[in-house]
C-alpha cells in the first residue's frame, strides 16, 4: 500500500496546530509519517509539538523564509509515494480520510477531494469540479489540504517557488496539469476542513494575487498572456455584476418585509 507523508507548516498558532495534530494521529489508517515545519514560534507551538513527538516522524523549529520555503522543507524531509499539506489550524474531516484514499482505486499524480470552510455561521463546503479543464484553472485554485500530490511530481516540476508569495501552488498546479500533463482524478469526499480567512483567500490580498498570477503566464505561457488578461477581466466583471444582482435582490427582500 502507498505511503503517505502529511505535512504541517506552522508559525505561532500553537491553538490551531494543536487542533491539527490531534486530527492526523487519530486517524485509524496508520500507515503514514508525519513532518511538522514550524518557523521558529514563540507561542508555545514547540510544547504542543512535543506533546505528540512520539506520534511525529520528524520535526524542525527554525526561522525560514515564508509558507513555500518551509513547505519546501517538508518536502525534502517526505519519502512517501504521495504528500498532503495540513497546515495548522486546518484538520482532516474524520478518522477515516486516510483509509478512504488507501481503499480507492486512485493511482492518479494528483488526486483532490472537496473541504469545508468553517465559518462563524458554520461549516460551508465547497464541491470541486469532477473534470478540471483550463478556464477552471485560469480563474480558481486547488485546496492543499485536500489534495494528494504523488511526490514523483516534485521531480518532474520542482518543488514550490519561493519567490512567490501567495500563488506558488497554483503555479504548480497548472504547470503540473497544463504543461506536464499530470493524471488527475477527483475525489468525492470532503477530505479536509479549512479556517476561512487565509491569505490567499482574503479580499486585501487580491491584488497581489493577480500580479503573481500574471507573472506566472508571462513566465510559462507567454502566448496566452493576452487570453489570459481578458479572461480575468470577463471574470472579475462577471463576480461583480453577480455580487450587485444579489445586493439589489437582498435589499428588495428587506424592503419587502
Amino acid at each position: 500500500m502507498p505511503k503517505i507523508s502529511i505535512i504541517t507548516v506552522n508559525l505561532n498558532n500553537a491553538v490551531g496546530l494543536d487542533k491539527t495534530i490531534a486530527s492526523i494521529v487519530d486517524q485509524f489508517y496508520k500507515e503514514f509519517e508525519y513532518i511538522i515545519i514550524d518557523g521558529a514560534s514563540t507561542d508555545g507551538s514547540v510544547d504542543i509539538i512535543k506533546k505528540y513527538s512520539n506520534k511525529i516522524t520528524y520535526w524542525i523549529s527554525e526561522p525560514d523564509k515564508g509558507i513555500y520555503n518551509a513547505m519546501n522543507k517538508g518536502i525534502k524531509k517526505a519519502s512517501g509515494e504521495y504528500c498532503i499539506f495540513i497546515n495548522s489550524g486546518d484538520t482532516l474531516s474524520d478518522d477515516q480520510v486516510l483509509s478512504r484514499f488507501i481503499e480507492g482505486d486512485n493511482d492518479c499524480d494528483i488526486c483532490y477531494g472537496n473541504c469545508a470552510f468553517k465559518t462563524q455561521k458554520g461549516l460551508r463546503v465547497q464541491e470541486f469540479p469532477t473534470k478540471l479543464t483550463f478556464y477552471w484553472m485560469f480563474t480558481e485554485y486547488l485546496s492543499h489540504p485536500s489534495t494528494f500530490i504523488k511526490m514523483q511530481l516534485f521531480d518532474r516540476i520542482g518543488k514550490y517557488n519561493e519567490e512567490l508569495k501567495i500563488s506558488s501552488d497554483w503555479e504548480f498546479f497548472l504547470l503540473a496539469i497544463g504543461k506536464h500533463n499530470a493524471s488527475v482524478c477527483h475525489l468525492n469526499a470532503v477530505i479536509a476542513v479549512i479556517e476561512e480567512g487565509g491569505i490567499s483567500s482574503s479580499p486585501r490580498f487580491s491584488s497581489l494575487v493577480k500580479e503573481e498570477r500574471e507573472q506566472i503566464m508571462l513566465k510559462h505561457f507567454p502566448f496566452f498572456f493576452t487570453d489570459y488578461q481578458a479572461l480575468y477581466h470577463y471574470y472579475e466583471n462577471s463576480f461583480f455584476l453577480r455580487t450587485k444582482r444579489m445586493i439589489k435582490k437582498s435589499i428588495g427582500w428587506k424592503r419587502t418585509y
